[in-house]
């Protein structure tokens, strides 16, 4: 990302509407606890998570677009069939929380997050398990080496059963 003025000033407004994209996210989330697969906070979650990830990467912030896409694409599926389990809540609820501290930590001049990915694909992984779907691909090369992922992705067919755990041998 570009440091001229008007980027800085994009990537600005872009977290100010990140931060209420994701308390919609986290008041959906709520809602889920009290009221369990309710459908209007299902659709607002997943609206909310695929709209920030979406400007994330407009504004070419790889890192936070890669992680909102991937609960995105993890969610989903479990809110259209309406089976988002009350065991995979918590889950969600910390994956909420690290896609909060890295919009936080997203440096405001460049756009970067420099932060490993460990913590996000550990997240994940939790997150596909407890919603016993195959986890969205990420870069095996950014896994392994625990970097900074800058590689577009695409996801894992439906019909795979690969998991995270057998794409990193």
């Amino acid at each position: 990302m570009d440091s001229s003025v008007s980027n800085i000033d994009t990537l600005q407004d872009f977290l100010l509407d990140a931060q209420v994209l994701l308390t919609q996210s986290q008041e959906c989330l709520q809602h889920l606890e009290l009221i369990s697969n309710d459908p209007d906070a299902c659709h607002c979650l997943d609206n909310a998570l695929q709209n920030l990830a979406r400007r994330a990467s407009t504004l070419g912030l790889l890192e936070v677009a890669h992680y909102a896409s991937v609960l995105h694409q993890l969610l989903a599926p479990a809110c259209k069939q309406q089976c988002l389990d009350n065991a995979a809540l918590p889950t969600l609820n910390a994956c909420l929380t690290l896609l909060a501290w890295q919009l936080e930590l997203v440096d405001v001049h460049t756009g970067r997050l420099a932060l490993d990915t460990c913590e996000q694909v550990t997240l994940l992984s939790e997150l596909a398990t407890a919603l016993n779907q195959p986890l969205p691909q990420t870069c095996a090369s950014c896994n392994d080496n625990g970097s900074n992922c800058v590689h577009p992705h695409s996801t894992v067919a439906a019909s795979s059963a690969t998991r995270w755990s057998a794409q990193r041998h």
